[in-house]
């Protein structure tokens, strides 16, 4: 039978391997997010510069800048959401890992203690085993 400290652990692990996805998540989503911005940079440039690239009018430029400006909207929510879910697993992770670190020394202490209570139970019987001197009788 597995121990309950060999339970939290693997929980911890998992529970880790989760925040890891998290984070990573929020470094895609930011990454997304500096995409569009770069995007939202070069399209508000080529509308001022009033000469739009070839194959392009200002109103189409117009019309792609208001959707990246959406979409760049969309990305940061959803990062500042993102970043709300891997702070709320950082605090779950740490209230396992003490959780955790409580069952692996209460565990050491049983293992402790039974080692222990199987030291003094061989030198009871050691001692049944040896000889007494005489006592003196009185009478």
């Amino acid at each position: 039978m597995k121990s309950r400290a060999d339970k939290l652990g693997r929980m911890v692990s998992l529970v880790k391997l989760q925040l890891r996805l998290s984070e990573w998540q929020l470094a895609h989503l930011r990454q997304q997010e500096r995409s569009l911005q770069d995007e939202q940079e070069w399209l508000v440039g080529a509308l001022n510069e009033g000469k739009p690239p070839a194959g392009s009018s200002s109103e189409s430029i117009a019309r792609r800048l208001n959707r990246t400006s959406v979409g760049a909207r969309a990305v940061q929510e959803q990062a500042s959401r993102q970043l709300d879910q891997v702070r709320l697993e950082t605090r779950r992770v740490k209230q396992l890992e003490e959780v955790a670190k409580a069952a692996l020394a209460e565990k050491l202490r049983d293992a402790e203690k039974r080692s222990l209570e199987e030291i003094t139970g061989t030198s009871l019987t050691v001692r049944a085993w040896t000889p007494r001197p005489a006592s003196r009788n009185k009478t």
